[in-house]
């Protein structure tokens, strides 16, 4: 990595992204894992044919693929001991060997292109010991492509390796991944980005101040590509100063200190300071939806610091403003204050981003969360309401009154409410339950009070009733039913009726089903309510009307033989 600078006033300047791309291994940062596997295994010779490398964009998968190619054929190798430059590695890292063949599959997803790598596999190398494909984003590739390559990547010629890099492992075939060792390369710690970008500015001849790095570090997300894009922007936006005010510009980004002042007037519900807080961040520059996403980034900051402080406070992307007063937001804050406060901000982010007016947007999510941050949490509603209730002064006499049905003098006014306080402690009478019935239409009713909604379905549409007696209910099932019916309702009817029942099943006989009798009773209704002069006359005064509903004016229901039809949902026009 220490190379000399180059001349910024000529024409041939490289970005630090690809000027300060690691040579060998050992300038290979963050990646432990992937190194000591590759050094055993060229150690041992047990070199696999296929390596997948996945992980997040700016990673460096293919800077990996490449170093594992140098490595595969570097002199006397493999080996990951490469501490020479031949004219071979500077041609494989600069993807000019004529042996290691680099493709993008985003640009060569089809079956023809697999085909011209099948086809070439099978020449032996011209200057290298091994041919090493190199298919970058593979997840690009269609389905008739990866299904080309399975048996040459199986079983390849023994000249032949293939490396491929992609940031959407689940949508590689599992037949791909099984014949290729895995390395998922990490995202990198902001702390040892910092370190990184810190070499890299010094080798570049550029000052930086450590709050600048951090937020450097901090807006790369683990990526040290973006990261370098974003040190080779700010070394050029400050004429080869890196100053934390340039980098806040750059990146359209707040304050750290302002972002704590603006937590702190939301959580003290204090519209009128946030207001100017944002207006003045605003005007400075900032976006609103990046206010928003900042005032999130620190609300699960702190949630973290109330959760596991310890290994928070290791944080190094964290400033010691953010520690110390973050450690004091976690005492003073509630969890039910914090998780609100995270709610609202994310479902106003994407307010925020799909608003025509986003500052204004952005104005309404922190006043509605101003005014929210004073609510109490639920659990201090309910000790609230607790507390409210006044303890009666003899309850085992008032108690008394009510349980025998005496409902005791009218209250006064002014001690209303007392009487929620009694009703909560007296027990709910037991319902009322039949110890025998006279029909099966009563155990249905029964059914139907205890709210047991499936066994009511099953007992009116698959049970053929015979007869019911004392602890005894005697009933056929219709082709096809359940027989675990008969079961079912023993069970229950012991359990609601502190008795056992016996059930009996019969193959044959009994009544039809009641949900039968419902439906055939209403067509009958509909039948003779067609042929009634009366609703004749008005069918043929009306054409297209149509009888929706039969009701009994003097029941307001139709009688079945075993069960009383409810109304239907149909109503007569």
């Amino acid at each position: 990595m220490a190379e000399a600078p180059t001349d910024h006033t000529g024409s041939g300047y490289r970005v630090l992204a690809r000027k300060y791309r690691p040579k060998d291994f050992s300038d290979l940062i963050g990646q432990e894992a992937l190194v000591r596997t590759l050094t055993n295994a060229f150690t041992t010779g047990r070199i696999a044919q296929g390596y997948m490398l996945t992980g997040v964009r700016g990673i460096g998968k293919t800077t990996t693929a490449r170093l594992i190619a140098r490595a595969l054929n570097y002199p006397g190798g493999p080996t990951v001991d490469m501490p020479e430059m031949t004219p071979g590695c500077e041609a494989i890292l600069e993807s000019r060997h004529i042996d290691v063949i680099e493709m993008d599959a985003a640009s060569n997803t089809g079956v023809d292109n697999m085909r011209e790598i099948i086809d070439s596999v099978r020449y032996a190398p011209v200057q290298a010991r091994y041919k090493v494909y190199i298919i970058d984003e593979v997840h690009m590739l269609s389905k008739s492509a990866f299904n080309a390559l399975l048996k040459t990547l199986e079983e390849p010629p023994p000249h032949v390796k293939f490396i491929f890099a992609t940031t959407e492992i689940r949508k590689v075939p599992v037949t791909i991944l099984s014949r290729c060792q895995r390395f998922d390369l990490k995202r990198m710690d902001a702390s040892l980005l910092m370190q990184h970008y810190g070499k890299i500015a010094k080798l570049e001849n550029a000052e930086t101040d450590e709050e600048a790095l951090r937020m450097i570090a901090r807006a790369a997300e683990g990526s040290v590509r973006d990261g370098l894009s974003l040190l080779d922007q700010a070394i050029a936006y400050g004429d080869g100063h890196v100053k934390s005010a340039d980098v806040m510009n750059m990146l359209g980004l707040m304050d750290r200190g302002q972002v704590i002042g603006l937590f702190d007037a939301v959580m003290a519900g204090d519209a009128s300071r946030l207001l100017a807080d944002v207006a003045r961040q605003y005007e400075a520059g900032a976006d609103p939806e990046t206010i928003l996403t900042d005032l999130a980034d620190f609300v699960h900051w702190v949630t973290r610091l109330k959760l596991v402080p310890d290994s928070a406070l290791k944080d190094a992307a964290r400033t010691e403003d953010e520690k110390t007063r973050g450690a004091d937001f976690a005492k003073r804050l509630g969890m039910a204050h914090l998780t609100r406060a995270w709610q609202m901000l994310l479902k106003g982010i994407s307010e925020t981003a799909g608003s025509n007016q986003p500052m204004q947007a952005a104005e309404m999510v922190l006043i509605r969360l101003a005014h929210a941050a004073n609510l109490p949490s639920g659990e201090d509603l309910a000790k609230l309401a607790k507390d409210a209730q006044p303890t009666p002064a003899r309850p085992e006499a008032q108690i008394h009154r009510i349980s025998n049905g005496d409902r005791g003098p009218a209250p006064e006014r002014g001690n209303l409410a007392m009487a929620p306080s009694l009703v909560q402690n007296v027990p709910p009478p037991p319902p009322t339950t039949p110890q025998a019935f006279k029909s099966f239409a009563e155990i249905i009713g029964l059914a139907t009070e205890r709210r047991d909604i499936k066994l009511k379905t099953d007992l009116e549409t698959f049970v053929r009733p015979i007869a019911v007696s004392d602890g005894k209910v005697e009933l056929a099932l219709v082709e096809g039913a359940n027989p675990a019916i008969a079961n079912e309702l023993s069970r229950k009817l012991e359990a609601w009726t502190n008795r056992r029942w016996m059930v009996m099943v019969s193959k044959t006989g009994g009544a039809a089903p009641v949900a039968q009798v419902r439906k055939d009773a209403k067509d009958s209704a509909f039948r003779a309510a067609r042929e009634h002069p009366d609703v004749q006359a008005i069918l043929k005064k009306f054409p297209g009307a149509e009888i929706l509903n039969v009701r009994d004016l003097n029941a307001n229901k139709i009688e079945t033989p075993s069960h009383n039809m409810e109304d239907t949902d149909e109503e007569s026009r």
